[in-house]
């Protein structure tokens, strides 16, 4: 008896010093979000890979091991969203840790400016790193008869929905062309659905504004013949000239199937946005881990955009204040004095 009483003691403490372990263990745990955007775009899988990179749980092996080589004792979750202007409210308010978003949406909600005017403005909004260009998007069915903007009148339009950066943009580009919504059948269907309609024959063209290729027009172009809509040399210069953000791009040819030549585009930044409120020091190691080698080399793999996420292009058309601790990195780093 008093040998199974013995075991049982021993037993006893055993379990009390795993749980000991995993108290302290989940207290060293510390979670971070980014806001991304639909499935259909292309915050979602490169957020998802920054997620996975900057990772680096408790009880994980080390990066010298050929483990996770993020931020110690973190956990980062890619959460889908409506994009850029439902990012920075989240972010503003609290919701979420970070975000993705435009240039333009986030320089606008900060200052409370441009399509945030009259709006209290989202003071608080930092930056932590530019990652790569957006570009603009305007995607017709080849039997549409859209071969300009101008020739969207008339035509049943999406501007993508509520809450994203594509419909901001899409009305910037609609009033510098001089086309009203009153002169379209105007919808607001996110891009996967958007596409779904135009291969129904539901819709005629749609805007959207991201990397490419992006998923929702490269599955589509590879069911229906579709057309991608030039940006005319007029409403190009007006808004170039107009705003800081945008600058002028190209789709390069064979970006989707049937694309045999460049297209005139527009394309604004893509950044990483957090708040003030963010402590510096997880700030600066999140920063310095996005430009670590290893989270290159899993962006350069993981998807075609990832290869034009550079650390040289990282403040590149920042105008919100940079977060302190991104900004520690970059005067470390030789990118900011």
């Amino acid at each position: 008896m008093l040998v199974f009483r013995a075991i049982a003691i021993v037993l006893s403490l055993i379990a009390g010093t795993a749980a000991a372990q995993n108290i302290e263990h989940d207290a060293k745990l510390n979670f971070f979000r980014i806001a991304n955007g639909s499935t259909a775009g292309t915050y979602y899988p490169i957020g998802g890979i920054i997620a996975s990179a900057v990772s680096n749980p408790p009880g994980g092996t080390g990066c010298a091991e050929g483990g996770a080589c993020g931020v110690p004792g973190l956990l980062v979750s890619a959460v889908s969203s409506s994009g850029s202007v439902d990012n920075v409210e989240a972010v503003g308010s609290g919701r979420v840790e970070s975000g993705f978003a435009q240039a333009d949406v986030a320089f606008w909600a900060q200052t409370g400016t441009g399509n945030f005017a009259g709006l209290p403005p989202i003071e608080n909004l930092r930056a932590i790193a530019n990652l790569y260009l957006e570009t603009l998007h305007i995607v017709a069915r080849a039997d549409s008869g859209i071969k300009t903007i101008a020739d969207l009148r008339g035509k049943r339009v999406s501007l993508d929905e509520p809450g994203s950066g594509t419909l901001v943009d899409a009305r910037l580009v609609l009033d510098a062309a001089g086309v009203s919504d009153s002169e379209m059948t105007v919808k607001h269907l996110p891009a996967t659905r958007a596409a779904a309609a135009i291969r129904r024959g539901d819709l005629d063209a749609f805007f959207f504004v991201g990397g490419y290729p992006a998923p929702a027009i490269s599955q589509l172009a590879g069911q229906i013949d579709v057309r991608l809509i030039p940006i005319d040399d007029a409403t190009a210069a007006k808004l170039s000239n107009d705003s800081r953000f945008f600058v002028r791009d190209v789709l390069p040819r064979n970006s989707y199937r049937g694309l045999e030549e460049d297209i005139p585009t527009l394309s604004v930044g893509a950044q990483w946005i957090t708040t003030a409120d963010q402590p510096e020091d997880l700030i600066y190691a999140i920063t310095r881990v996005l430009w670590n080698d290893n989270t290159m080399q899993q962006l350069r793999y993981g998807h075609p955009i990832g290869k034009r996420i550079l650390r040289e292009n990282a403040l590149n058309g920042i105008a919100i204040p940079l977060h302190p601790g991104a900004a520690r990195y970059y005067r470390e780093a030789g990118l900011l004095e």
